[in-house]
C-alpha cells in the first residue's frame, strides 16, 4: 500500500523488493544511460530494452497495467519536448505545407528521431517508476548518502519530498476557506489575482514558520547535519548475482545498438 499520495512505494516481497537500494539505484541509472546511448532508429536495442523492462516488471510482481499507467505520464512531456524534431531534422521530405510564405516540412529522419526520443523517455520513466515502487523513500535517501552524495543535497531532497504533501494540504485548506467565504464565482480578474496573491503570501509565511519549528525540534533531538537510521544497508549474494545479470544484459544491448 502507498504510505501517502506522493510516495509511490508498493509493499511486496518480490526479489526486486529485497534487493539492496544501492543496487537498484545504480541499476536504474545504468538503464537510463543505456537507453540514452541507443542511436536514432535503433529499434533492435529499444526492443531489447523494452523486454528487459518487462522482465523487471514481472520480477517486481507489480501489475503490468499499473506499470504502464505510471510510465505513460512521460509520453506527453516527451512528445512536447521533441515536437520540433520532425520539422528541423534533415532528411527526405514526407510531408510539406506552405502558409503565408512559411514552409513546414516533415522528414523521415525527423520522424524516426522523434519516435526514438519518445520511446527512450517512456522506457526510462518506466524503470525509474519501478525503483520508486519497490524501494521505500527512506531507503532511497540512505542509498544516496551511502553512494557519497553530499549530505546537504540528500537532506534537502529528503525534506522537500517529505513535507511537500504538508504544503499541498495547507494550500487545500486555504482554498476551502476561500470558497467558504466567497459568494458566487468571485469578482474581476484583478480581484482574483489579489486573493491569490494573499493566499500565496499566507502559505509562504505558514511554511516558513513551520520550517523553523521543525528545525528547532530536530536540534533538540540531536540533529547535527546527518540523518541516521537503525536499518543498515546490507549487500547480499543475491545482490551480486542480480548486478552481474543486469550489467551483462545492458552491455549486450548497448553493443547490439551500436554495432548490430
Amino acid at each position: 500500500m502507498q504510505s501517502s499520495f506522493l510516495e509511490r512505494y508498493l509493499s511486496g516481497a518480490s526479489l526486486v523488493h529485497r534487493l539492496d537500494p544501492r543496487l537498484k539505484l545504480l541499476a536504474t541509472v545504468a538503464y537510463v544511460l543505456a537507453a540514452t546511448s541507443a542511436p536514432p532508429g535503433g529499434w533492435l536495442a529499444l526492443v531489447a530494452l523494452a523486454g528487459l523492462a518487462l522482465v523487471a516488471v514481472l520480477l517486481t510482481r507489480i501489475p503490468l497495467v499499473e506499470a504502464l499507467k505510471r510510465s505513460s505520464i512521460a509520453l506527453p512531456f516527451a512528445g512536447v519536448i521533441a515536437l520540433s524534431v520532425p520539422f528541423t531534422h534533415a532528411g527526405q521530405v514526407v510531408w510539406s505545407w506552405s502558409v503565408s510564405g512559411l514552409r513546414l516540412t516533415i522528414t523521415d529522419a525527423g520522424l524516426i528521431l522523434f519516435a526514438t526520443v519518445v520511446v527512450k523517455s517512456w522506457l526510462s520513466v518506466m524503470v525509474s517508476g519501478l525503483l520508486v515502487a519497490t524501494t521505500q523513500f527512506t531507503d532511497l535517501m540512505h542509498a544516496l548518502r551511502a553512494l557519497r552524495l553530499p549530505a546537504l543535497l540528500v537532506d534537502t531532497i529528503s525534506f522537500m519530498l517529505r513535507y511537500l504533501f504538508v504544503l499541498v494540504e495547507e494550500a487545500t485548506r486555504l482554498m476551502i476557506a476561500r470558497e467558504a467565504r466567497s459568494a458566487g464565482r468571485g469578482g474581476s480578474i484583478a480581484w482574483r489575482a489579489r486573493v491569490l496573491g494573499g493566499m500565496i503570501g499566507s502559505l509562504f509565511i505558514r511554511s516558513y514558520e513551520r520550517s523553523e519549528r521543525i528545525y528547532a525540534a530536530m536540534l533538540s533531538r540531536g540533529y547535527s547535519g546527518e540523518i541516521h537510521t537503525l536499518k543498515p544497508l546490507t549487500w547480499q549474494p543475491r545482490d551480486t548475482w542480480a548486478s552481474l545479470a543486469w550489467s551483462l544484459a545492458l552491455i549486450g544491448i548497448v553493443v547490439v545498438g551500436r554495432f548490430g
